[in-house]
Order: C-alpha cells, then sequence, then structure tokens
C-alpha cells in the first residue's frame, strides 16, 4: 500500500503541476483537459461518453426520469439537452428544464420557475452508474445461472466441470471454504448466499470497471453510493441477526465498573464501533478503487500533457515519456486486475467476521 501510496502522490503532483496549463491549451487549441477526461470516467453523468471519433464524441444518450413539484413526472431522453453548458454552466433542456454542470457530470436538474432556478422533487434517471448496474447484475446472474445449470443436470459424484463452468465453481468452493467457512462455523451455510453475492458482485463489478470500452468502463464499485448500500446490507445482517450476548457486550460489557458508571464509556466506544465498520467497508471498498482508476488514467493522460505543451521541449518530453507511460500503465492495470479481486475477497471476509462477532454465545463460568 506504501507504494501505491507514492505511486499515486507522483503521479497526481505532475498532474496537478501541469492541469492548469493543459487545461487552457485543450480549450484553446484542443489539448487535453485532464480534469475532463478524469472527472467524466469517475463522476456518474445522464448520458455515457464513449470515445470521440474525428472530432465527434460517440455518446450513448440515456432516459432522464424526474418529479417537478410544478409541473409533476417528465420523462425526457438525454440528448434532448444542450451538450455544452452556457455562461451559467446550464444545460438548456425541454420545456423549461435545465442540467447544471459539464458534459460529462451527474448535475442537478432545475426548472425556470419565473426568474429562478428551481431544483425538481426527486430524480430516477437511468445514469451512467445505474446502467452499468444493471449491465452488471445481468452478467453476474448469466454466470451464475450457467453454473446452476451444470450442476442441475449432474451427480455429485460426476467428475469436475472445465471451462467457464469450472471456473465458477472454483470461485465458489474458494470464497466458501477459505473465507466463509473459518469464520462462521456451523452457520457458513445459512450467510453464504448474501456473502457470496457480494463476492462476485464486487468482483464483477470490479473487473468491469477496468475495461476501457463497454458494457465495461463503468466505474461503479468507485461510487460511494454503492458500497454504501453494500456496507448498509451488512450491517443491518450484523444488528439484527446479533445474539443478546453481541448486545449485553456492547452496553454491559465485561471491564471494570468505573469504565461504565457513572460515565458511559466503554458503552458509548462500544456503540460508536457497530457504525465504525460499515463505514470502514464503506470507504475501503470506494477508496481503493476509485484511487486506482485515478493513477491508471493519470499515467495515461502523461504522454498527452506532455506533447500538449508544444514546441520542440513539448516533442521531446512526449518522446520520452511516451514508454515509461505506456509500461507504467501497464502495470497499474495488471495491479488493478489483482487489486479487483483482493477487494471483493476483503469486503467478504470483513463482512464473515463482523457476522460471526455478533453471533457471540453466552460466557458461563
Amino acid at each position: 500500500m506504501k507504494q501505491l501510496r507514492s505511486i499515486f502522490l507522483v503521479a497526481m503532483l505532475l498532474c496537478c503541476s501541469l492541469s492548469a496549463f493543459s487545461q487552457e491549451e485543450g480549450k484553446e487549441e484542443g489539448g487535453v483537459n485532464l480534469k475532463e477526461i478524469l472527472f467524466g470516467h469517475i463522476q456518474d453523468s445522464y448520458q455515457w461518453h464513449v470515445t470521440d471519433i474525428a472530432g465527434h464524441p460517440l455518446i450513448i444518450p440515456l432516459p432522464m426520469i424526474f418529479y417537478s413539484q410544478q409541473s409533476g413526472f417528465h420523462i425526457y431522453c438525454s440528448s434532448q439537452f444542450a451538450h455544452e453548458p452556457d455562461a451559467n454552466l446550464l444545460r438548456q433542456g425541454p420545456d423549461g428544464f435545465f442540467i447544471k454542470g459539464a458534459e460529462d457530470e451527474k448535475g442537478q436538474i432545475v426548472e425556470l420557475v419565473g426568474s429562478e432556478y428551481v431544483p425538481v422533487c426527486f430524480d430516477i434517471s437511468i445514469t451512467k452508474t445505474v446502467l452499468v448496474l444493471f449491465i452488471n447484475a445481468l452478467l453476474l446472474v448469466f454466470c451464475i445461472l450457467t453454473a446452476a445449470r451444470w450442476c442441475k443436470k449432474h451427480k455429485v459424484d460426476d467428475p469436475a466441470p472445465k471451462g467457464f463452468v469450472g471456473l465458477v465453481h472454483m470461485f465458489v468452493m474458494l470464497v466458501y471454504n477459505d473465507m466463509i467457512k473459518p469464520s462462521l462455523g456451523k452457520e457458513a451455510s445459512k450467510y453464504a448466499p448474501y456473502l457470496l453475492t457480494c463476492f462476485f458482485f464486487i468482483f464483477l463489478s470490479n473487473l468491469m470497471g477496468v475495461m476501457p470500452f463497454p458494457p465495461g468502463g463503468g466505474n461503479l464499485t468507485g461510487n460511494i453510493t454503492c458500497t454504501m448500500f453494500l456496507a448498509l446490507c451488512t450491517f443491518l445482517i450484523v444488528n439484527i441477526t446479533g445474539t443478546k450476548a453481541y448486545w449485553k457486550e456492547i452496553f454491559w460489557g465485561d471491564v471494570p465498573w468505573w469504565l461504565k458508571v457513572p460515565l458511559p464509556l466503554m458503552p458509548f466506544i462500544e456503540f460508536f464501533g457497530i457504525f465504525t465498520k460499515p463505514i470502514a467497508l464503506m470507504i475501503r471498498l470506494f477508496a481503493n478503487m476509485l484511487a486506482g482508476h485515478v493513477i491508471a488514467i493519470s499515467l495515461s493522460c502523461i504522454i498527452f500533457i506532455m506533447f500538449a505543451l508544444g514546441g520542440v521541449m513539448g516533442d521531446v518530453l512526449g518522446t520520452a515519456m511516451t514508454p515509461v507511460s505506456v509500461l507504467l500503465s501497464i502495470f497499474m492495470m495488471l495491479l488493478e486486475v489483482l487489486v479487483c479481486y483482493i477487494q471483493a475477497m476483503v469486503f467478504t471476509m470483513l463482512s464473515a467476521v463482523f457476522i460471526s462477532m455478533s453471533h457471540v454465545k453466552e460466557h458461563h463460568g
């Protein structure tokens, strides 16, 4: 992790030192806008910007569904809104609706009422992140049902499957035997469906985020909303299925009495720990996946930033940095694949540990 932090800091310092200049060059001379590239990849948006072909953006428009207190429900396509924002950073749409922010940002939808811009009540649009979520969920269902169909047609003592089905079986047995069962013991089969779902969903989403083209390319686990929901599921299972002894240890643990009365120091610390566990799950997955994407993109952009400097110096620096940037980008992509598995494993393993900690039994002296 120390090496990763060092690489991240060096890359970000280099990119930040050149970002202001590169952004101005990008606007005036068609150079590279590093901020637009980074935020266009890691942020959510109402459209899916795939790439640029001959200077023209290739965009997948997505449905926008929202409710306005003034005019009710509305359904539009993101292509009905202006691609470029005006001077007020508003992208004009039909019927007096606007999107705040740039083209690759999921800005707030507002409605022009009189002379004021009023935000809509709630927004349930199919954004880029939501579409990626649907795609990943369908792929996960397909992968699991393919392996389940093989199990349905074969007996337990039949030879092990090969190919893709064998790969899925290997991961299932690996996660169950090495991550879930050691923590939960006899209760492993009870919580295995949830924990296996967490592992495969996170692992698949991480891999799809590394893929640079659709249906991949969406940084789902780099979105804190997704990781927050996964952590919330673990939080609910831990605390709903917790035993009486678990709650007793939190509010009246076996510690010296002066740590409990008159000032409930230990109960407060233990109760606070209930919430720090899911927060740690949420932040760890989100931060690792987000940082990995930022580093990989930043290293790739170094080439174009150098050439955007112009002149002989820009050509020399761009040529010199090209092999370095390519090698570092390949290394980071390979490392990202490893991190995809590690983060899915860590989330699943910690969830199993937290569940087992909430099933503590009464101690009889």
